[in-house]
Parts: C-alpha cells; sequence; structure tokens
C-alpha cells in the first residue's frame, strides 16, 4: 500500500531560486491588465481608423494562431517558426531591440515631459526646471524600481496603471455615447499615412 502525502501549503512553496513566492492571484491581475489591456486600449482606435472594423477584427482573430492550434505567443516564436531557429532569431531580435530602445527613449521624454506640466500647472510660482533634468527625474524614479526585487513589489504601480486604463476605457465610451453622431465628420477610411 502507498501512502500519499499531503500537498504543501502555499505558504511552503518555494520557486527554483530558492524565493518564496508570497504573491496574491490579485497581483496577477493587475499585472495582466496593465500588460495586455491599456497598450491595446491606447492602440486599438488608431489601428482601427487605418484597417476598418472588418479587416482589423479579422486580424485581431488571426494575429496569434496563423496555425491552427500553434499558438505564437512571441514574435521570436514566429521568427523562428517562419525563417528557421537559427535566421528567425537573426531577423526577429535586432528588430525588437530597437523597437524596445526607440519605446523606452520615448517613454522617458513622455514621463519627463509629463512631469514637468504636473510641476507647472500644481507650482505655478516655483522655478521653472529645464526638460532635460525632468526626464533625469523620471529616469531616476524608475532605477529606483528597477533595484526592487521582485515583480510583486511594484504591484501598487500596476495596480494604479490598470485603474487608470480601465476609467480612460470607461471615459471613452461615455464620452462616445453622450454626444451624437457628428455631420460634418468622415467615417470612411483613412488610407494614407503621413508616419
Amino acid at each position: 500500500m502507498v501512502s500519499a502525502s499531503p500537498p504543501p501549503s502555499s505558504k511552503d512553496i518555494i520557486s527554483e531560486n530558492g524565493v518564496r513566492r508570497e504573491a496574491k492571484w490579485w497581483y496577477s491581475t493587475f499585472h495582466s491588465v496593465t500588460a495586455m489591456f491599456c497598450p491595446g486600449v491606447l492602440s486599438l482606435p488608431y489601428a482601427m481608423a487605418y484597417l476598418g472594423w472588418g479587416p482589423g477584427t479579422l486580424q485581431l482573430i488571426e494575429l496569434n494562431e496563423s496555425l491552427p492550434g500553434v499558438r505564437f505567443d512571441r514574435y521570436l516564436e514566429l521568427g523562428e517558426h517562419s525563417f528557421g531557429p537559427k535566421l528567425g532569431a537573426w531577423i526577429v531580435l535586432p528588430q525588437q531591440l530597437i523597437v524596445q530602445v526607440g519605446c523606452d527613449i520615448v517613454y522617458m521624454v513622455t514621463g519627463g515631459m509629463c512631469l514637468k506640466k504636473f510641476m507647472e500647472i500644481a507650482c505655478s510660482n516655483c522655478t521653472n526646471i529645464r526638460q532635460s533634468f525632468w526626464i533625469c527625474i523620471f529616469g531616476g524614479f524608475h532605477f529606483f524600481l528597477s533595484q526592487l526585487p521582485n515583480f510583486n513589489s511594484v504591484s501598487g504601480v500596476s495596480l494604479a496603471a490598470a485603474v487608470k486604463c480601465i476609467s480612460y476605457s470607461i471615459i471613452a465610451w461615455a464620452g462616445c455615447l453622450s454626444r451624437d453622431r457628428v455631420t460634418d465628420v468622415s467615417y470612411s477610411y483613412k488610407r494614407t499615412s503621413n508616419i
């Protein structure tokens, strides 16, 4: 007769590197909403204006599963499937690096501009500081956040971002419902782009 040992309690579960897992289920909810929902909310209207509802919806459905039953969750997986394991990495990774560095620069500049504007509104009599200093302050704040021991330490930041994203969504659709259809606006596809 074989006796089964009872499963370990959640307090006894330890990850691979020896650190005790103390995350709650709502932490992952905050992180998931912030990482997946927020970028889509901010970029989906812009993308749909150029693609239209039919092609845009079809693209969203077919984006992750080009092969039936095979889901490519990362660009690297899609590149390796399309070009092979070695060439796929050489094609995808440099492009991802360029996009990441560009996004980081835009993120830092935008964050610095927002901090500067917030200070101008909150304290109109204060000494004006150059924007480059605000960018450095914003970067220093994120450098501090990057030194935190694990992802659960920034769950408050993710909660604030998730609340802002959901609030933005509510404001957007409530604003659309509160206004009637504007007559002098064209709702056709945008065929050209000046990007």
